[in-house]
This record gives C-alpha cells, sequence and structure tokens, in this order.
C-alpha cells in the first residue's frame, strides 16, 4: 500500500462528504436546481475517483511508473473536473465573471480522469 496515495484519497474522501452535505443542506436555498445538480455531478465524480485511488494504493507496491501516472491523472481529474463544476455551479450566485475561464477546464479534468483509467489498464496488462 502507497501511504501517498491512502492520504489522497482519504482527503478527497472527507472533502467529498463535507461538499455533498454542503450541498445538500446549504445550497439548495442559494443555487438553482440545476446548478445544484451539477454540484452534485462533482460530488459524484470526486466519490468514484476517490475509491479509484485506494484502488490504486493496492497496486503501488508494485513500484511500476504506470500507478504512479494514474495516481497523478486521477488527482489532477478531481481537481480540475469536479473543482470546475464546484466552480460552475456557484457561478449565477458568486463566480459570474469567471465561469467562461471555468468551463474549458472541466474537459481537462475529464480528460485526465480517462488518461488515469487508461494508465490503471496498461499497468495491470504489464503486470505479471
Amino acid at each position: 500500500m502507497n501511504k501517498r496515495i491512502i492520504l489522497t484519497a482519504a482527503f478527497f474522501g472527507a472533502l467529498a462528504v463535507v461538499l455533498g452535505a454542503f450541498g445538500a443542506h446549504s445550497l439548495k436555498n442559494l443555487i438553482d436546481t440545476s446548478s445544484l445538480a451539477i454540484w452534485q455531478k462533482g460530488v459524484e465524480y470526486q466519490f468514484y475517483h476517490t475509491f479509484a485511488l485506494l484502488y490504486l494504493s493496492t497496486f503501488a507496491r508494485y513500484k511500476n511508473k504506470l500507478i504512479g501516472f494514474a495516481f497523478l491523472f486521477f488527482t489532477a481529474g478531481i481537481i480540475f473536473f469536479s473543482g470546475s463544476l464546484y466552480l460552475l455551479a456557484l457561478k449565477d450566485a458568486y463566480f459570474s465573471s469567471i465561469a467562461q475561464y471555468v468551463g474549458p477546464i472541466t474537459p481537462l479534468g475529464g480528460l485526465c480522469f480517462i488518461l488515469g483509467w487508461v494508465c490503471l489498464f496498461l499497468a495491470a496488462l504489464k503486470d505479471k
């Protein structure tokens, strides 16, 4: 098991719970339904990839560089994809001026997620 990966997953997992609860209890009175759905999508993908990070930690003992790349891509994906969705959900209430800059970041985060999964696939394929 890799301590760095587990610590990162634990951080993102706890943050996802906090952000999910914040969205469900505090934001529902501040933003519209479509923005709340965007927020929840960010939480959802953050959770999916937190579990992916935990799974990666079981492969980390093999010292495979592809596992390290998958870790970096999943982490970047959480920050860029979920992070940009959080900001986009709040754009009408708080961040209207930055929406044009944040929107293009979301697909980059999605690409990071895809590359993370590809790296995991290749690492498993390479494993003996």
